[in-house]
């Protein structure tokens, strides 16, 4: 739920998610260097404990890491900018005692986002934990999970599936259950790392993402990364590709079309997780 234009709605909204039965969680852009900016995060974190939210949840970078940036200089000029939004932030979210999910949003490495949770160090600042994003960084999705599971705030559940193509391999969200994740051991280590975390289900449904590992541009923001890394994950592509079930392609559909098959994805998520235990 985004509070940016409820303004005088927001004891109505909280009453009738309190009536429903249901919680509420909010989407927040980290502060930037302007006070004004301060200000309208701090507003927004007022706004989400008036409404009763759980946490609030941000993603550092909007973008993708080796679509946005050209250069490691670029990457590491961005690391500083997100550096000075979370230490304007933990401070603020420390005050309204409000904790802050970060997605693993295809920007950091699972390894340089714990280290940021780490140097932080605050009971309020955790992770929103994407189940698939990092395969994209070729990061191997469940050393992902057992790293973040201690800081999960919130997820984004998901299953996903893959296929390799020119430049690299392709990656999909799918419904629940017709991926290659193990969902069942992803969802018990984050039960007993993070009790309290709520799943909370990411089901997008589109053509299929490029990850073009194999591009020169690519590696231009990954020095640290090697060989080994990119072994690993095109191993996992062949070995999880399904052969004979295509990765969904949307594009050529009708509008309509789209919206329906949204529709009966997100049901098909919410019937598997409620056949879990997991709703």
């Amino acid at each position: 739920v985004q509070l940016f234009a409820l303004n005088g709605d927001l004891p109505k909204l909280r009453a009738r998610a309190e009536e429903l039965g249901m919680f509420l969680e909010v989407m927040v852009p980290l502060p930037k260097d302007s006070p004004q900016d301060l200000l309208a995060f701090e507003k927004i974190l007022q706004d989400a404990k008036a409404v009763g939210a759980t946490c609030v949840r941000a993603a550092s970078l909007p973008t993708r890491r080796y679509e946005t940036f050209a250069t490691f200089s670029e990457y590491s000029e961005w690391v500083k900018r997100s550096d000075r939004a979370l230490d304007a932030a933990v401070p603020l979210l420390e005050k309204y005692k409000i904790r802050l999910g970060l997605e693993n949003h295809k920007d950091r490495t699972v390894d340089e986002l714990v280290a940021v949770l780490k140097r932080y160090s605050s009971p309020y600042l955790g992770s929103c934990l994407d189940f698939g994003n990092n395969i994209a960084l070729l990061d191997d999705p469940m050393d992902v999970v057992q790293k973040l599971a201690p800081y999960v705030v919130t997820t984004h559940m998901k299953d996903v599936g893959v296929e390799p193509y020119s430049d690299g391999c392709l990656l999909s969200e799918l419904p629940l259950g017709e991926g290659f994740l193990d969902l069942s051991s992803i969802v018990s280590l984050i039960r007993t790392a993070s009790p309290n975390a709520h799943l909370m289900l990411e089901m997008i449904t589109r053509d299929p993402l490029k990850v073009p590992c194999l591009t020169d541009k690519y590696w231009a923001a990954f020095p640290e990364r090697n060989g080994l890394y990119l072994a690993r994950t095109l191993k996992l592509v062949a070995e999880k590709t399904d052969r004979l079930k295509p990765l969904p392609r949307i594009s050529q559909l009708s509008k309509e079309k789209q919206v329906r098959m949204e529709q009966d994805n997100v049901k098909a998520c919410m019937a598997y997780a409620k056949k879990l235990n997991w709703a």
